[in-house]
């Protein structure tokens, strides 16, 4: 593994005056590590300035030291684990597609169970999750980890389908909030909670719905809210003013809150997932096939609730 900044400027491209103001020209796109196979799942975990993401063919969980840049091994055998996100307490929650489950890592580091089957049948592959601010856990299961022995484990499918749960985890309650899409993925709240907005891998263009939440966790709506025809959609973000962040192919795009297109970042590697991190919350982690990369923008993510 490498710690190195490249010596050419990081490639944005402006397609909208108003991406002008997301970041500095003279920013840099920085290695952090490399070396691994496909990476996913990056989760920023402020109290000890760390970054975690997911190793998955090679079932590890790897860590990224900000302070000292140091790179090691957080956690193998991992499950084939993939998305990762913090809860209310400062606690990991993992999707594990080899274990077909929802797992929280506790501070002593024990790891609870949070989820595993639905209506007695087991679970496809967990893929992304988030938390909302009312403590509700919010994640996708499409079938990637059981398909091959690639990125989990082959296994039949139980579930009649692919859909995007709410787990209320202090009372166990598991429960579909859309199940109207073919493989939903990367998943992320506006900055207010009004929407959920889910990106679909089981189309032939890259596509992500725009679901209406309401007080009790319900959604409504989900039209195609932006679609894509240079990658799909994988995992993404919102900065603090609404605007989306999201993986599309081998760039990043920034789409304005209203769904307008207004940058791109030009990446080395296909992108598989971001996240805001870092003291001010402006410092974008990104996991792209082989490696883990880091850029500083003039916005600020969405703080974990």
């Amino acid at each position: 593994m490498s710690f190195e900044i490249p010596s050419e400027p990081t490639e944005f491209e402006v397609l909208d005056a108003r991406f002008e103001d997301c970041f500095r020209k003279s920013a840099r796109l920085e290695r952090l590590a490399s070396g691994c196979r496909w990476t996913e799942g990056p989760v920023y975990i402020p109290s000890q300035r760390r970054l975690l993401w997911s190793d998955i063919p090679n079932e590890r969980m790897l860590s990224w030291c900000e302070v000292s840049g140091h790179v090691a091994e957080f956690r193998k055998p991992s499950g084939y684990t993939n998305g990762h996100t913090l809860d209310r307490q400062g606690r990991l929650i993992s999707c594990e597609q080899g274990g077909r489950r929802v797992v929280r890592t506790e501070h002593d580091g024990s790891l609870t169970v949070l989820t595993s089957h639905h209506e007695g049948k087991r679970l496809n592959s967990p893929n992304d999750v988030v938390v909302k601010s009312d403590g509700s856990i919010w994640f996708t299961d499409p079938p990637y980890g059981i398909v091959d022995d690639y990125e989990g484990i082959r296994s039949p499918q139980e579930q009649p389908g692919c859909y995007v749960y709410r787990l209320q985890p202090d009372t166990g309650e598991l429960r579909v909030v859309v199940d109207t899409m073919t493989h939903p993925n990367g998943l992320a709240f506006s900055p207010d909670e009004r929407w959920l907005y889910v990106a679909d891998t089981g189309l032939d263009v890259g596509t992500m719905r725009r679901f209406s939440v309401d007080a009790d966790g319900t959604l409504t709506g989900g039209e195609v809210f932006i679609s894509c025809d240079t990658g799909f959609y994988d995992g993404f973000r919102c900065d603090t003013a609404g605007r989306i962040w999201t993986s599309a192919g081998r760039a990043i795009h920034c789409h304005e809150a209203d769904g307008t297109l207004i940058g791109r970042i030009r990446m080395p590697e296909r992108v598989s997932n971001l996240v805001f991190g870092g003291p001010k919350g402006n410092r974008l982690f990104i996991c792209a096939t082989s490696s883990v990369y880091s850029v500083l923008l003039a916005v600020n993510g969405v703080k974990p609730c």
